[in-house]
C-alpha cells in the first residue's frame, strides 16, 4: 500500500498499464492510416478507424519539455520533491508524459537530452514508466 497518488486506468488504458507491468512500453498504430497513437484509444485521432493495433516502444527518446517541481502536487510526493516530469518523444514518433530518475551524477535536464523507459513497480498490481537519462546524456 502506498500513499502515492496512483491512475485508475479506464477501458483502453489498462493496455497500457498491462504492458508497463511487463516492463514494456506500448503505443498504437492505426491500420488504416499508419498514424502513431498514444494515449491507447479505441479510434484513430486521424482517420477514426478502429483498427489499431499495439506495438512495442524501443523505451528509447528524447525530452522534448520538462519542469522541477518544488512543491508537490499531491500530499503523497511531498517526500519526492524536488522532482522533474518530462514529456519525451519516442524514437517511434509518440510522445509520453512521465516522471524523471535523477541519479547523483546526472546534470540538470536539458531540451533534447536522451532518455530511457524504465519502469518503477509501485504496487504489485501498478507498475510505471519513468525515464532516466542515458549514459551518453551525463
Amino acid at each position: 500500500m502506498t500513499d502515492r497518488p496512483t491512475p485508475t486506468p479506464r477501458g483502453e488504458e489498462n493496455i497500457y498499464f498491462e504492458e508497463a507491468r511487463a516492463h514494456r512500453l506500448a503505443f498504437q498504430q492505426c491500420e488504416s492510416c499508419g498514424a502513431r497513437v498514444f494515449y491507447p484509444r479505441t479510434v484513430c485521432p486521424v482517420c477514426l478507424s478502429d483498427r489499431l493495433s499495439l506495438r512495442q516502444a524501443a523505451g528509447t527518446g528524447t525530452v522534448h519539455s520538462f519542469t522541477t517541481l518544488h512543491r508537490a502536487g499531491h500530499p503523497g510526493l511531498a517526500d519526492r520533491v524536488p522532482y522533474t516530469v518530462v514529456l519525451v518523444d519516442l524514437d517511434e514518433g509518440v510522445r509520453v508524459l512521465a516522471d524523471l530518475v535523477v541519479s547523483p551524477e546526472a546534470d540538470v535536464p536539458w531540451i533534447g537530452m536522451p532518455v530511457q523507459a524504465v519502469f518503477d513497480e509501485v504496487t504489485p498490481e501498478l507498475t510505471l514508466p519513468r525515464f532516466q537519462a542515458t549514459a551518453g546524456a551525463r
